[in-house]
């Protein structure tokens, strides 16, 4: 990771609170320690999405249960519960701490209500993509970088020349834009999309959450939301 994201010059504008966006935190982090107390494996068995398992049934029909499962959980609505389940500690860090730093303000330019469908939706999105191009793949896929690489492709459509604070190659701090900040974080899952044909990492679930977000947010941003900043005058 090129940029690690710690803080951005965007004041809420509309809502008080990114309640949505703390809840989900929460979830995720809740998850995570259930994870972690002994059941890991069967959660990652049970509730994460398996393409080659999705594609036996109807989707939100009935289960196609993997060898490792233990609960009879639809495949189809591990389309929803894959993006709460994480492998480590770092793979949920990363993910909060971009939610965390950019997704108060996608929530401010929706409301609480619509930016959790757009949430979820992207975090679908990039299940499916997954799934269609890894239509073989028995790995299962776990965690919330669909979705928020869809919260990351809506706040560089909304606020490209934000000035965000990075740890530039981990160690070293910068103040600049978000334009770079997640161009650069952009540019790089198209990369490995194109160089990486393994399924060891989702990079196409990525993929398919950056394109849901990008066209989301043109219809489900609030009426009068700029795009690309147009409220600031250049610097």
């Amino acid at each position: 990771m090129v940029f690690i994201p710690l803080s951005d010059d965007n004041p809420l504008r509309s809502i008080r609170f990114q309640w949505v966006t703390v809840g989900l935190i929460a979830a995720n982090v809740l998850v995570f320690l259930w994870q972690s107390a002994g059941v890991g494996e069967t959660a990652a068995a049970s509730f994460a999405l398996v393409p080659s398992e999705l594609f036996q049934v109807k989707i939100f029909g009935g289960p196609a249960r993997g060898p490792l499962d233990t609960l009879a959980v639809p495949e189809g609505y591990t389309l929803l519960t894959y993006m709460f389940l994480h492998g480590d500690i770092l793979h949920l860090s990363s993910n909060m701490l971009f939610l965390w730093v950019f997704g108060d303000n996608v929530e401010d330019a929706m409301g609480h209500i619509k930016y959790l469908a757009f949430y979820l939706i992207c975090g679908v999105a990039g299940g499916l993509a997954h799934c269609f191009m890894l239509p073989a793949s028995k790995l299962p896929l776990i965690g919330a970088s669909g979705a928020v690489a869809g919260v990351i492709a809506a706040y560089l459509i909304l606020h490209p020349r934000v000035l965000v604070w990075v740890l530039a190659f981990r160690f070293i701090p910068l103040r600049i834009s978000a334009a770079w900040v997640l161009g650069v974080w952009v540019a790089t899952q198209l990369l490995m999309v194109l160089v990486n044909q393994s399924d060891q990492v989702a990079w196409w679930a990525h993929v398919g959450g950056m394109a849901a977000g990008a066209i989301l947010i043109l219809f489900m941003r609030r009426p009068g939301v700029p795009l690309f900043d147009r409220w600031q005058t250049p610097a």
